[in-house]
């Protein structure tokens, strides 16, 4: 995994603009009452999506951009219980293979069964139609741990130099 993990920073370092690896990525929004509507990255750049208490969770531009063209995603099942930081997951891309992680504890609610027959579309869409889960979040204080759609783009700019 330490392999893989370092291959997707070099080649990210070595090949995108960060430009290009953060088109997709959206502003934060506000909060409305106890109700989050935002959008939140972590330095291993996953992304959750957050609506309410269901977060949508998946890899970003960044991430699909630094793999390659993505041949296999292997994702957990809905009831499945994940907490924070924990591997729901992999991708595999002709490149490298690289575990999915968690950002946020919740249980899985749904799952993006297209990428089961289509993973490639994961490198054309993975921040809107190619997410991989959808979990209800357990404790939503988690998500103050995470980065902004700015910081985020800051942290791209500082692994790709």
């Amino acid at each position: 995994m330490a392999s893989a993990t370092l291959l997707v920073r070099s080649v990210a370092r070595r090949s995108m603009m960060v430009g290009q690896c953060i088109h997709n990525m959206q502003g934060a929004a506000p909060s409305v009452g106890a109700v989050r509507f935002s959008s939140y990255y972590t330095p291993a750049h996953e992304y959750a999506k957050v609506e309410g208490k269901v977060a949508t969770v998946g890899i970003t531009d960044f991430a699909q951009a630094a793999l390659g063209d993505i041949v296999f995603v292997d994702l957990p099942d809905v009831g499945d219980d994940f907490e924070k930081g924990d591997s729901f997951g992999s991708v595999e891309s002709v490149k490298a293979a690289s575990d999915v992680y968690c950002p946020i504890g919740g249980t899985i609610v749904e799952v993006n069964e297209s990428l089961h027959d289509d993973p490639g579309s994961v490198n054309l869409s993975p921040e809107e139609d190619a997410w991989f889960i959808k979990l209800e979040v357990d404790d939503d204080s988690e998500l103050d741990d995470l980065m902004s759609a700015e910081d985020y783009k800051d942290h791209c700019e500082k692994e790709a130099h």
